[in-house]
């Protein structure tokens, strides 16, 4: 499917400020590195050196390609990419730092949904629905590339309300759609956080808080 304009220029913007805080980030683990590794780990500092010079090869790469992206198909697998070399970059810090790995947060989908909606009943076993990309999210949650964490917010609850079995007389049947929705919206939560993103709103349309 291809873009629209100002659906590529988001993505481009948020791509951009990844790239950029990343770099910033394997560069400053090259500089660490060089402190705390070479006089006692100095084998591991050089696995680790190769390792994060080529992660800015990567990521010069990555926003080379940028330019040539203009379909859903080839931003998801641009930015799978970029996903790939996070967590590169997150191995080779961790071993600098001598810390364990992050995780990406999981979700209790009782709280998030009690803080987002009000309801009160708790779902059964969350097993994840395959969220695997920014583009796969804002597709669950029904709302625009590059939307706002606001309007990310206001499409979940909408959603929420509708599906939540309270809202149903009791009836579960949607409750995996349920998942698939609220793990859409952790993921944007945790994507937009890490990415800075705060994408403009149109002139025509003002900002109206949903909280």
């Amino acid at each position: 499917m291809p873009f629209s304009m100002s659906r590529y220029l988001k993505f481009r913007q948020g791509m951009q400020k990844r790239i950029g805080s990343l770099r910033a980030k394997a560069e400053e683990s090259l500089d660490v590195a060089v402190d705390v590794m070479m006089e006692e780990r100095v084998d591991g500092f050089f696995r680790v050196e190769q390792g994060l010079e080529e992660v800015l090869r990567s990521l010069a790469e990555i926003e080379e390609e940028l330019d040539a992206v203009r379909d859903l198909s080839g931003a998801m697998r641009l930015e799978s990419r970029l996903e790939f070399v996070e967590d590169r970059w997150d191995e080779f810090d961790s071993e600098i730092r001598e810390r364990p790995r992050r995780r990406r947060k999981r979700l209790n989908l009782a709280d998030i949904f009690k803080a987002a909606s009000g309801g009160s009943g708790a779902l059964s076993d969350y097993s994840g629905s395959g969220i695997h990309s920014a583009m796969d999210a804002y597709a669950v949650l029904g709302v625009e590339f590059g939307s706002s964490l606001a309007e990310v917010t206001a499409a979940f609850r909408s959603k929420a309300k509708l599906l939540h079995p309270d809202a149903n007389n009791g009836d579960r049947s949607a409750e995996p759609e349920l998942r698939r929705i609220l793990e859409a919206y952790q993921f944007l939560k945790e994507y937009l956080s890490l990415s800075n993103i705060d994408p403009l709103r149109p002139p025509d349309r003002p900002y109206q808080p949903f909280e």
